[in-house]
């Protein structure tokens, strides 16, 4: 076994601990500063973090008073909308365990992951397809009633608790659904200096959807957890656009799949962007010819991370820590990262 430690342990979580609680800690300091801006090609739609947190809990006691129970699971067909972040912190808030699913499934495909987590009740937006399971469905309009609720109160317990749940084929090809205790938001801090950087003062843009998980991860409980604002593209804005609204918002850094750089390149030969200090990516292996034309462009460093649905990255490249020539990058500090033999 060859077994590489960048440090000793990293930090425990506190207990008691609630994700949702500990998500939203950092913007009680700054109720009126903007959490998250949803970029249109032509406005943008703004929460402050005294709304995010109302409306948050406010959902979480909408939860409660239609009769679910801590520890029910929730399963959320909600396309890429504001709804989809504050439907699973709202679940997350009061106990409950949120299971984000693709819009694009067929009923097939979703009836057969729905009857792996027996959900309590699901989550819908308009025109998703649904489990064909006889469970409630609370509708967008119901959701979005409940943001103006009285507020919920968190549900604190062992951070080693149920929190969500992800599905992922990984390499079996059948998508199974992976736990993540309420602590695995805590561990994500491990990222914040080994892969982003991250400051309160950040502007993170991520490209992708509202209801992906690197989105729900790096684009919104990252930034939020220390303070930063989220900026996240509305559904119509295409790669293309990106540049402009990066601008536009003073993005200071850009989070996406290589695929998005790949086609911000195919249209732009040059990219002004004065605010933005580098670029992160992940989901598949970034080539050196994108790094290095993004580079080229006026975009800056590229820092790839390594990861899996069922502990996010633990490999990356940083600003403090430049990936050498050929390779990925290093353990974050605090993981413990081996190559294990036959034995």
């Amino acid at each position: 076994m060859h077994s590489f430690i960048n440090s000793g342990p990293f930090e425990p979580c506190p207990t008691p601990f609630n994700l949702a609680a500990y998500v939203l800690q950092a913007g009680l300091g700054v109720p009126d500063k903007i959490a998250l801006q949803i970029m249109g090609k032509t406005g943008a739609e703004r929460w402050s973090y005294a709304a995010l947190t109302k409306a948050v809990r406010g959902i979480g006691t909408g939860f409660l008073e239609a009769g679910l129970q801590p520890g029910d699971r929730v399963l959320l067909r909600l396309g890429s909308t504001v709804d989809f972040p504050l439907a699973f912190l709202g679940a997350i808030a009061v106990g409950l365990v949120p299971v984000p699913t693709s819009t694009q499934l067929t009923q097939a495909e979703i009836t057969a992951m729905a009857a792996q987590i027996a959900p309590a009740c699901v989550v819908a937006g308009k025109d998703v397809t649904l489990p064909d399971l006889s469970v409630p469905v609370i509708d967008e309009a119901r959701l979005q009633a409940w943001r103006r609720n009285a507020p919920c109160d968190w549900e604190m317990g062992s951070p080693d608790r149920l929190a969500y749940l992800i599905f992922t084929s990984g390499t079996s090809g059948n998508p199974r659904a992976v736990m993540h205790a309420h602590r695995a938001v805590w561990a994500r801090r491990m990222m914040w200096q080994g892969w982003y950087g991250l400051t309160p003062e950040d502007r993170l843009m991520h490209a992708g959807a509202f209801n992906w998980t690197y989105t729900l991860g790096t684009g919104l409980m990252d930034p939020w957890s220390v303070g930063a604002t989220a900026l996240i593209p509305a559904e119509d804005v295409t790669p293309e656009a990106l540049p402009l609204l990066l601008k536009r918002h003073e993005a200071t850094m850009i989070a996406a799949a290589p695929g998005v750089y790949r086609k911000i390149l195919n249209q732009n030969e040059q990219i002004v962007l004065p605010k933005l200090r580098h670029g992160l990516t992940a989901g598949e292996k970034v080539s050196d010819h994108i790094r290095a034309s993004w580079r080229g462009a006026g975009g800056g460093e590229l820092y790839e991370a390594f990861g899996m649905s069922e502990c996010s990255t633990f490999v990356s490249a940083s600003p403090t820590t430049p990936a050498k020539p050929g390779a990925l990058g290093k353990p974050q500090e605090g993981r413990r990262v081996a190559i294990l033999g036959d034995d």
